[in-house]
Protein backbone atom coordinates (compact mmCIF):
# COMPACT_ATOMS: atom_id res chain seq x y z
CA UNK A 1 0.00 0.00 0.00
CA UNK A 2 1.25 3.31 -0.81
CA UNK A 3 1.75 5.93 1.61
CA UNK A 4 0.86 9.69 1.37
CA UNK A 5 3.68 11.81 0.75
CA UNK A 6 2.21 14.84 2.80
CA UNK A 7 1.80 12.61 6.05
CA UNK A 8 5.91 11.28 5.95
CA UNK A 9 7.48 14.17 9.17
CA UNK A 10 10.76 13.54 8.16
CA UNK A 11 12.28 15.46 5.65
CA UNK A 12 14.83 13.67 4.64
CA UNK A 13 12.64 10.51 4.40
CA UNK A 14 10.10 12.57 2.45
CA UNK A 15 12.73 13.43 -0.15
CA UNK A 16 13.70 9.80 -0.51
CA UNK A 17 10.02 8.51 -0.69
CA UNK A 18 9.54 10.77 -3.48
CA UNK A 19 12.35 9.94 -5.44
CA UNK A 20 11.36 6.09 -4.76
CA UNK A 21 7.79 6.59 -6.73
CA UNK A 22 9.78 8.86 -9.33
CA UNK A 23 11.74 6.04 -10.33
CA UNK A 24 9.30 3.11 -9.78
CA UNK A 25 7.02 4.97 -12.30
CA UNK A 26 9.74 4.67 -15.18
CA UNK A 27 11.23 1.70 -13.69
CA UNK A 28 10.18 -1.32 -15.00
CA UNK A 29 11.42 -5.35 -15.38
CA UNK A 30 10.96 -8.27 -17.57
CA UNK A 31 11.83 -11.40 -17.73
CA UNK A 32 14.60 -10.41 -20.72
CA UNK A 33 15.58 -7.60 -18.13
CA UNK A 34 15.02 -7.55 -14.99
CA UNK A 35 14.77 -5.08 -12.79
CA UNK A 36 17.60 -4.86 -10.12
CA UNK A 37 16.48 -3.29 -6.52
CA UNK A 38 18.64 -2.08 -4.10
CA UNK A 39 18.24 -2.10 -0.40
CA UNK A 40 20.56 -0.14 1.81
CA UNK A 41 20.52 0.26 5.30
CA UNK A 42 23.10 1.39 7.80
CA UNK A 43 24.85 -2.17 8.11
CA UNK A 44 23.70 -4.23 5.31
CA UNK A 45 22.83 -4.50 1.68
CA UNK A 46 20.34 -6.57 -0.10
CA UNK A 47 19.86 -6.76 -3.84
CA UNK A 48 16.88 -8.57 -5.71
CA UNK A 49 16.60 -9.03 -9.36
CA UNK A 50 12.64 -9.06 -10.03
CA UNK A 51 10.26 -9.60 -12.71
CA UNK A 52 7.57 -7.17 -12.37
CA UNK A 53 5.33 -8.62 -15.35
CA UNK A 54 4.79 -11.98 -13.16
CA UNK A 55 5.60 -10.30 -9.73
CA UNK A 56 8.27 -13.07 -8.95
CA UNK A 57 11.85 -12.48 -7.59
CA UNK A 58 14.51 -14.27 -9.82
CA UNK A 59 16.90 -13.98 -7.05
CA UNK A 60 18.21 -12.27 -4.08
CA UNK A 61 22.01 -11.87 -2.91
CA UNK A 62 22.50 -9.85 0.64
CA UNK A 63 24.93 -9.22 3.21
CA UNK A 64 23.18 -11.18 6.04
CA UNK A 65 21.31 -14.68 6.39
CA UNK A 66 21.54 -17.82 4.55
CA UNK A 67 22.82 -16.08 0.96
CA UNK A 68 25.11 -14.15 2.61
CA UNK A 69 28.25 -13.00 0.31
CA UNK A 70 30.26 -10.01 1.89
CA UNK A 71 30.55 -9.48 5.71
CA UNK A 72 29.64 -5.91 5.87
CA UNK A 73 27.60 -3.22 3.43
CA UNK A 74 30.37 -1.21 3.02
CA UNK A 75 32.05 -0.52 -0.52
CA UNK A 76 34.02 -3.77 -0.50
CA UNK A 77 30.87 -5.43 -0.09
CA UNK A 78 29.26 -3.56 -2.62
CA UNK A 79 31.83 -4.97 -4.85
CA UNK A 80 31.58 -8.44 -4.32
CA UNK A 81 27.98 -8.21 -4.17
CA UNK A 82 28.18 -6.54 -7.65
CA UNK A 83 30.08 -9.65 -8.74
CA UNK A 84 27.39 -12.37 -7.52
CA UNK A 85 24.70 -10.88 -9.07
CA UNK A 86 26.41 -10.35 -12.23
CA UNK A 87 27.43 -13.82 -12.15
CA UNK A 88 23.65 -15.02 -11.22
CA UNK A 89 22.09 -13.07 -14.07
CA UNK A 90 24.67 -14.40 -17.05
CA UNK A 91 23.70 -17.99 -15.26
CA UNK A 92 20.05 -16.69 -16.12
CA UNK A 93 21.46 -15.58 -19.52
CA UNK A 94 20.81 -11.96 -19.29
CA UNK A 95 23.45 -9.64 -20.34
CA UNK A 96 20.74 -6.23 -19.72
CA UNK A 97 18.93 -5.22 -16.66
CA UNK A 98 17.37 -1.93 -15.35
CA UNK A 99 18.72 -0.54 -12.24
CA UNK A 100 16.34 0.43 -9.50
CA UNK A 101 17.83 2.42 -6.42
CA UNK A 102 14.40 2.48 -4.44
CA UNK A 103 15.30 6.15 -3.83
CA UNK A 104 18.57 6.91 -2.37
CA UNK A 105 21.43 8.35 -3.73
CA UNK A 106 23.26 7.83 -6.39
CA UNK A 107 26.56 8.28 -4.45
CA UNK A 108 28.78 6.00 -2.47
CA UNK A 109 28.00 2.57 -1.68
CA UNK A 110 24.88 2.44 -4.41
CA UNK A 111 27.08 3.64 -6.96
CA UNK A 112 30.14 1.06 -6.36
CA UNK A 113 27.60 -1.45 -6.52
CA UNK A 114 26.37 -0.63 -9.83
CA UNK A 115 29.88 -0.25 -11.33
CA UNK A 116 30.99 -3.52 -10.09
CA UNK A 117 27.93 -4.97 -11.91
CA UNK A 118 28.86 -2.93 -14.86
CA UNK A 119 32.59 -3.95 -14.53
CA UNK A 120 31.19 -8.19 -14.61
CA UNK A 121 29.66 -7.21 -18.08
CA UNK A 122 25.77 -6.82 -17.18
CA UNK A 123 24.59 -3.77 -19.11
CA UNK A 124 22.62 -0.98 -16.71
Amino acid sequence: MRKVLGKIQNPTKAKEYRRRLSIRKKVEGTAERPRVCVTKTNKHLRVQAVDDLTNKTLFSVQTYGKTKVADAGNAEGAKKIGAAVAAQLKKANVSVAVFDRSGKQYTGVIKVLADAIRENGIQL
